[in-house]
C-alpha cells in the first residue's frame, strides 16, 4: 500500500502574511514526508480566503525543486471550472520538473466558489465535469487532438506541448460518495479516490464494489483505489485528540453554518476517533490498526491523510513524521503478503 499525506493549505484568516506563512510551512511538510519515505503528497484547490492553495500545480512544482522522490498529485483539480488544455501542459510541465513524480486528481469539487469565478453556470456541474474529462484523457492519449463540447471552444488536429514524462500521466478520479461519479470512474477504468469524512466506514463499501463492478463490465480489473481521511498522529492518543480537535471543530463548525449541519462536540469526536470511526486520529498504533481496519473493508492501494485545519505547524510535521517513520513501515510489513494492483495509473 502507498500511503502519503494531502492539505488544503488552511489558514486561520485571510491575510497575505498568513499566505506566505502557510505555503513555506506547506513545502517544509513535503519536504519531510518525502524525507521519512512517505508515497505521496497531495496539494487541494480552494476559492476561499481560509485555504492558502487555489493553484495546486504552482505549489507542488515549488516542491518538486526540494524532493527527490515523493509522488506530487492535485488533491484535487476542480476540472469542471478549469481548462483541461491548461490543467495538462501544468501537470505535464510538473512532470518533467519532478522527473516523472506528477499526478492529477480530478474531482467536481466540494465547494462552489470556482464556479462563477470563472464565469461557469452550477446547472451545468455534472456536464462540465465529464465533458472535460474527456477532453482531459484525450490530451494525455495523443500529441495532437480533434475534439468538440459543449463548454470549450472546439481543438481541431491541435498539438498540445509539453509531453509528460510518464506515458500515460496518472489521472486519479475523486468522489465524495455519489453513485454516479463512482460509475462513471469505473466504466473509464480510472483510479479513484474515495474521501471518507463523515458515518462509519463500513457504509461505504457497497461504493467500492460498485466502482469494481463497473470496472470489470468495462473490461478494467484491479483498479487502484484511494481511501482519503482527516488522520493526524501524534506520540499519544491523548495529545493527537487534544491538539487535533480545535482546529478540526472550528472547520467542521465553519462549513456546517453554510450548510445547515449542527456543530460537532467533543463526543461526537471522540466517537469518530473510536476504532471503527471515520476519523483515523491517535497514536501511532492506533492510525495502523484503523488504516488495517480499512483495508480489510475496501482492499484498497493507498491511504492519504488530510490534516484539517489551521492545526500548529510543529505538530504537523511531528504527524507526518510518525505516519512515514512508523504507521508505514507497519501496515506495509501487515500487507507484504497481499498483491497489490499497479499502483498510480489510469
Amino acid at each position: 500500500m502507498e500511503l502519503g499525506v494531502y492539505s488544503f493549505g488552511d489558514v486561520a484568516d485571510g491575510s497575505a502574511a498568513s499566505a506566505r506563512r502557510r505555503l513555506d510551512e506547506l513545502l517544509d511538510e513535503i519536504a519531510i514526508a518525502d524525507k521519512v519515505g512517505l508515497d505521496v503528497f497531495g496539494v487541494g484547490e480552494h476559492h476561499r480566503p481560509d485555504y492558502t492553495v487555489s493553484a495546486p500545480a504552482v505549489v507542488l512544482a515549488a516542491a518538486a525543486a526540494r524532493t527527490r522522490r515523493i509522488r506530487l498529485t492535485s488533491a484535487v483539480t476542480v476540472l469542471s471550472s478549469d481548462d483541461p488544455v491548461r490543467v495538462f501542459q501544468q501537470f505535464a510541465t510538473l512532470d518533467l520538473l519532478s522527473g516523472g513524480r506528477a499526478e492529477i486528481m480530478v474531482g467536481r469539487g466540494s465547494f462552489i466558489e470556482s464556479f462563477p469565478l470563472f464565469g461557469y453556470d452550477l446547472d451545468d456541474y455534472d456536464a462540465l465535469f465529464a465533458e472535460k474529462l474527456d477532453l482531459l484523457l484525450r490530451l494525455r492519449a495523443a500529441e495532437r487532438v480533434s475534439w468538440a463540447g459543449r463548454h470549450r471552444a472546439a481543438l481541431e488536429d491541435q498539438a498540445v506541448y509539453p509531453r509528460p514524462l510518464q506515458a500515460p500521466l496518472p489521472v486519479w478520479v475523486a468522489v465524495g460518495g455519489t453513485p454516479q461519479s463512482v460509475l462513471r470512474a469505473g466504466t473509464l477504468g480510472l483510479p479513484m479516490a474515495l474521501a471518507i469524512i463523515g458515518g462509519a466506514p463500513e457504509r461505504f463499501v457497497p461504493l467500492v464494489e460498485h466502482y469494481r463492478e463497473a470496472g470489470r463490465r468495462s473490461g478494467h480489473a484491479n483498479l487502484p483505489l484511494s481511501i482519503n481521511s482527516h488522520a493526524f498522529v501524534a506520540d499519544t492518543a491523548a495529545e493527537a485528540r487534544d491538539t487535533f480537535f480545535p482546529a478540526y471543530a472550528a472547520v467542521m463548525r465553519r462549513i456546517g453554518r453554510e450548510r445547515g449541519w449542527p456543530p460537532i462536540t467533543r463526543q461526537q469526536f471522540e466517537a469518530a476517533c473510536a476504532p471503527q470511526g471515520h476519523l483515523l486520529v491517535g497514536s501511532p498504533d492506533e492510525v495502523i490498526a484503523k488504516i488495517l481496519f480499512e483495508h480489510r473493508l475496501f482492499g484498497h492501494t493507498r491511504f492519504l491523510a488530510q490534516v484539517v485545519g489551521p492545526v500548529p505547524h510543529a505538530a504537523v510535521l511531528r504527524s507526518v513524521e510518525l505516519l512515514g517513520t512508523v504507521v508505514a513501515p507497519a501496515v506495509r510489513a501487515a500487507l507484504g503478503g497481499a498483491q497489490q494492483p499497479t499502483l498510480g495509473t489510469g
